[in-house]
């Protein structure tokens, strides 16, 4: 992803965070466009083109909310949210009417740089700089699952999860066929090429990669086991 080619609008009426989030971005090579409330942001957004914003809850003349709820009417480039404790409510709401994420303050210059990274790279990843869709085989999205061919990597919910490589193996087995039912025979056979002898190791391996890519391991989302016959990876609607 080449960030310097990418606009981030700051929307934020302290000055001082404001000011701040720019140093930052700034230095991952991203262009910057800020703005003090609600109705100075909606004016940028008409005037440039903005990749992603981050948008203050509480502030003047418009709130966060409010102005996510105008963009989303024509713009869908990710918005993430900043909130304070207090302002749960409001956060809950953002979210609904269309913001991609939220950071509660204060937060770390490195925590709000990697949720930005993160929602920049699954709103390009099939958006060129023209709009229009392009695909790519090697990146697999189920829900908030993707895994990606080609850097190796798994996010959930577009937050990164470290898997080992026979892990990585098996998860991109079972998510290039959604719904299709895998043996743990053929899943031993396909990920280390050779003969299943013995196919304990990969009910350990799916256990860990359940924990590491369910909400609630127990009551998995994704990752299925289908008694008696294997695991897959579930369809979403």
């Amino acid at each position: 992803m080449e960030q310097q080619t990418y606009n981030i609008l700051i929307v934020e009426d302290d000055k001082e965070i404001r000011d701040g989030i720019e140093i930052f971005l700034r230095s991952q090579n991203y262009n910057v466009f800020k703005a003090a409330d609600g109705i100075e942001g909606l004016e940028v957004i008409e005037r440039e083109t903005i990749h992603l914003a981050i948008v203050d809850i509480m502030m003047p003349r418009m709130d966060g909310v409010t102005m996510t709820m105008k963009l989303r009417q024509t713009h869908e480039f990710p918005v993430i949210m900043l909130s304070a404790k207090s302002e749960e409510t409001d956060k809950v709401i953002g979210l609904n009417i269309g913001a991609d994420d939220y950071v509660t303050k204060p937060f770390t210059p490195l925590e709000l740089m990697a949720r930005v990274n993160s929602q920049l790279r699954r709103y390009l990843k099939f958006t060129n700089k023209n709009g229009r869709q392009e695909t790519n085989d090697r990146v697999h999205t189920i829900g908030g699952l993707e895994l990606n061919e080609d850097t190796v990597e798994v996010f959930v919910d577009g937050k990164p999860v470290k898997m080992t490589p026979i892990e990585f193996k098996i998860l991109a087995l079972l998510i290039k066929s959604p719904g299709r039912v895998y043996s743990a025979e053929e899943i031993y056979e396909r990920v280390w090429n050779e003969k299943a002898i013995n196919t304990d190791t990969i009910m350990v391996h799916v256990r860990n990669i359940r924990d590491k890519i369910e909400i609630n391991p127990k009551d998995p989302k994704y990752l299925k086991v289908v008694w008696g016959v294997g695991y897959k990876i579930e369809k979403q609607p």
